[in-house]
């Protein structure tokens, strides 16, 4: 609309003063051709009966004859030679004073005669202004020895006639103008807008309302447009849908499996425990192959717990019980339950108090630590850093001091099943458990970090926030809207917002 009505505006104002600057010309040019022409014949006239050398009275009845005139101008005639004789019709308002000297100067030069111009003096003009009025002063010496007379028109009535032109002119420009806005405008209503509507309803595209469609009417380029749109929102829709199906199908199938392998997992871990407990009264030829049942039967019933856990975590069923847990307490019991007292360093501040969950924090810890032991040997140091005042971060760093981790395998350390080693795909971990932990991390509003130390080892940093109330209360309400139920904010009101889980 600004550049459309910035080119009407230069427009309307080009035409204005094109049409002003003619109007001028030709009004100027007819009053001063008729002003000039009438006083060229009656200088002729007047003065042609005078004598050679006419007295004062003679030259001041004349100049009063010429004064009366239909042009409305007054006269001045001077004499030649030595007399000095001035008449003027208006002598207060057109003496000799009046007269511009280039003027003067003109009239008084003698010019030879060319071609057609015999006459060796002519008439000249000049516009000029006096006391604030414009006037229009001529001026010629009588040829054969005449007087030489001048003549002074107000051009008042005509700058009075321009000033309205120019007023008409401004005013139709201001009209044009407006009408340009207008017509702007209305090119905004029918182009603009439904444009702006299609980038609006992209946008709710891209933020996953996958119903959005457009309203089509016409059969413009842009009704094409929004018939492309809503085309490939429909098939976005479909194609969406059908991928979800798919997940969730697979989603249950991991649930389920999980779920019915439980049943005889009990039954074969029981056996296995009694077979373990009787490991000294078999066989030495069977007992490797009893040991081999145990471990495997053990590492069969992590494998289950942790799909079990993986699905909760895909179907946004996994939630937050919340307490007050003093970090270092924590640390110290999740070692101490699995007998890595010796194994790892603490250096952990008591009295560092955070809001979280006890049971997702010992995954996590029990995960990074784990790993450290496994692949980076003892002694693995644990730090728990407090990041700023109040509801600040908190900082968890293991590190290890063993090789560290290949760049190459940075990236895909919280993969699930992912293994550095190609050539051991059976080991004694799932690959699971780091990606377990990330989880843990990310229903927290946290997140974990994997890094090589420049003193050698690999540090995973954990960080957390110091109070997880907000993730719960949002995690809540996931769960009821998956239920059917309506969610609500924490100030009771029903809320629409929907969390979609991971770090926000």
């Amino acid at each position: 609309m600004l550049v459309f009505g910035l080119v009407a505006l230069a427009a309307a104002v080009s035409a204005s003063a094109i049409a002003y600057w003619l109007n001028r010309d030709a009004v100027l040019t007819r009053t001063q051709d008729a002003a000039l022409d009438e006083f060229r014949k009656a200088l002729k006239d007047d003065t042609d009966p005078l004598p050679v050398t006419p007295t004062c009275p003679e030259l001041q009845d004349a100049a009063d004859r010429m004064a009366d005139n239909t042009q409305k101008y007054e006269v001045l005639l001077v004499t030649r030679g030595g007399s000095g004789c001035t008449a003027a019709s208006a002598p207060d308002l057109f003496t000799t004073k009046a007269v511009p000297g280039v003027l003067r100067r003109a009239v008084d030069e003698r010019r030879a005669a060319e071609g057609s111009q015999a006459a060796p003096y002519h008439l000249y003009w000049q516009r000029i202004t006096l006391d604030g009025t414009p006037y229009l002063v001529g001026g010629a010496k009588v040829n054969g020895g005449g007087p030489t007379g001048y003549m002074l028109k107000s051009l008042d009535t005509e700058r009075q006639d321009l000033n309205s032109l120019a007023w008409s002119l401004g005013i139709a420009t201001a009209l044009a103008l407006v009408g340009s806005a207008l017509l702007a405008q209305a090119a905004a209503a029918t182009v603009l807008r439904p444009v702006q509507r299609l980038g609006e309803a992209a946008n709710r595209l891209g933020e996953g309302h996958l119903d959005t469609r457009l309203q089509v009417s016409g059969s413009d380029e842009l009704a094409n447009l929004s018939h492309t749109f809503n085309r490939a929102a429909e098939r976005l829709q479909k194609r969406v849908a059908e991928l979800s199906a798919r997940e969730a199908s697979s989603r249950r199938f991991v649930a389920d499996m999980s779920h019915e392998l439980r049943t005889p997992l009990t039954a074969i871990t029981a056996v296995t425990e009694v077979l373990e407990e009787e490991a000294d009264a078999l066989d030495p030829m069977i007992a490797p192959a009893v040991q081999l049942v145990v471990s495997e039967t053990r590492r069969l019933n992590d494998l289950v717990e942790n799909l079990m856990e993986v699905t909760r975590f895909d179907a946004g069923t996994a939630r937050l019980v919340l307490d007050d847990v003093d970090v270092a307490d924590q640390v110290t019991a999740c070692i101490d339950a699995r007998a890595w007292l010796d194994a790892v360093e603490l250096d952990a501040a008591r009295g560092i108090v955070a809001r979280l969950d006890p049971r997702r924090l010992d995954v996590i810890l029990a995960n990074l630590i784990g790993n450290a032991l496994k692949h980076g040997g003892s002694p693995v140091r644990v730090s728990v850093i407090p990041e700023g005042p109040g509801d600040g971060d908190l900082l968890i760093k293991v590190r290890d001091h063993g090789p560290g981790i290949p760049e190459d395998v940075l990236p895909h350390v919280f993969d699930r099943f992912y293994k550095a080693s190609a050539s051991r795909p059976r080991s004694e971990g799932s690959g699971l458990g780091l990606s377990i932990a990330m989880e843990n991390a990310h229903i927290h509003g946290g997140d974990i970090s994997a890094a090589n130390s420049p003193e050698g080892g690999a540090v995973f940093t954990l960080r957390l926030p110091m109070d997880a109330s907000r993730l719960a209360s949002i995690e809540d309400r996931k769960v009821k809207e998956r239920n059917g139920e309506p969610g609500k904010d924490d100030d009771g009101a029903e809320g629409g917002r929907r969390y979609e889980g991971g770090a926000p």
